[in-house]
């Protein structure tokens, strides 16, 4: 694939607002996560990653249809590095037809829907009047939300498959740029907390009752977090700047093993690996660092773990930056590839939070402290629910 530039990004999440913010833990090897108190949860044993102030976010009148807590942290990640000023010079750069939206969620606004029904006529059972399925809980709300806050006029869509969410609409960014349908793409992903999300990995057995641990060989499960994240995707200019971040391949797979459970031996995965070198024109010898997906459920890193040794043995360090910020679910492929950006621009290497004694079992090269490192090509998983894989490989300029 001809390489994008990644001209802009920002990412918010329990963390911190930004990426000064969203660094700085990281260098810490601070955890977000804290025990769970949102909404009305108060018999849930677990930790989360809740993004404060995101109750208090007012969205503009000419945007008060759209409101709910998805498009509120929207708004609110779309305020943070100048990320809206950027948007805005692509836009006088190209045009409002010219700028496409590609955005990742799970849940989108269904918070709305279950605080809605708790508000039902008793009589009727009729939703209240100030509910609106279409710019909230619908599942294109926050592409919907961010086209209209920007008064755009190009293609925009939502990319909806669970995990892998928002690091599948890269590619379809990138598919449309080198189509020359569109000149720049806000990509990325938004997830919020809500009770289904909860409540529904917990009927699974999946939430951990501790601060996540991935690849620890005592992990327990998964701890559930939220994000913002939003890229501006735009074709390489001839001058990029010495920090440049370029998306250099992506790799699409659906193993269709199972509806919950991924492959045991990471077959989906490895494939999607393998299909972004392929599209990178790399090796696996040229990768200098894993963002795995590393959720810290038992199956899960098992069978990333072997799709991992199979094709890179244990060369490459990797990490789960999940330990640090939970797993956001439909935002975390954006996220995480933001992490990753900043690595290459920063010149470190995440350690894993939280991870306290490695799973002898996968013969991987896990970082568990931070290493000063100046990589050039890092790769980033993400994988989803019902077996839908995207790994994305984004590398230095030059």
């Amino acid at each position: 694939m001809t390489p994008v530039h990644l001209s802009h990004f920002t990412a918010t999440s329990c963390l911190g607002y930004g990426n000064a913010a969203t660094l700085a833990a990281l260098r810490l090897q601070r955890s977000g996560l804290q025990p769970c108190q949102f909404e009305t949860v108060h018999d849930l044993a677990t930790h989360v990653g809740e993004v404060s102030g995101v109750d208090a976010v007012e969205l503009p009148a000419s945007l008060a249809e759209h409101d709910c807590r998805n498009n509120r942290l929207a708004w609110l990640g779309l305020q943070q590095d100048g990320f809206s000023d950027a948007v805005e010079a692509a836009i006088a750069r190209h045009g409002r037809r010219r700028v496409g939206v590609f955005l990742g969620t799970s849940t989108s606004g269904i918070l709305q829907t279950e605080q809605a029904y708790r508000r039902r006529d008793p009589a009727s059972g009729a939703l209240p009047d100030d509910f609106i399925y279409r710019t909230t809980h619908n599942t294109y709300s926050v592409a919907n939300f961010v086209r209209t806050a920007f008064q755009l006029e190009g293609p925009a869509m939502v990319v909806s498959t669970a995990c892998s969410s928002s690091a599948k609409v890269f590619a379809s960014a990138a598919r449309m740029l080198a189509a020359g349908l569109i000149d720049a793409a806000i990509v990325g992903g938004v997830d919020s907390l809500c009770l289904t999300t909860l409540y529904g990995f917990n009927s699974l057995e999946l939430l951990s009752s501790e601060p996540c641990r991935p690849y620890d060989v005592h992990r327990q499960g998964l701890s559930i977090g939220e994000a913002a994240a939003f890229i501006l995707l735009e074709r390489p200019t001839a001058q990029l700047p010495a920090d440049a971040v370029l998306l250099l391949g992506v790799g699409e797979t659906s193993d269709a093993h199972h509806m919950s459970s991924p492959h045991p031996e990471g077959l989906g995965a490895r494939m999607a690996m393998e299909a972004a070198l392929k599209t990178a024109g790399l090796q696996a010898a040229d990768i200098d660092y894993l963002n795995l997906h590393g959720t810290a459920t038992p199956s899960n890193d098992a069978a990333e773990g072997q799709a991992v040794a199979a094709l890179f043995g244990d060369r490459v360090p990797c990490s789960s930056t999940k330990g640090a910020t939970g797993h956001t679910l439909g935002a975390a492929g954006g996220l995480e590839a933001i992490i990753s950006a900043l690595a290459l621009q920063q010149g470190f290497l995440p350690g894993g939070v939280n991870t306290q004694q490695l799973d002898p079992a996968i013969p991987i090269q896990y970082l568990t402290a931070n290493r000063d490192s100046v990589p050039r090509r890092v790769l980033s998983n993400s994988f989803g629910f019902g077996g839908t894989n995207c790994s994305l490989i984004l590398g230095r300029a030059g």
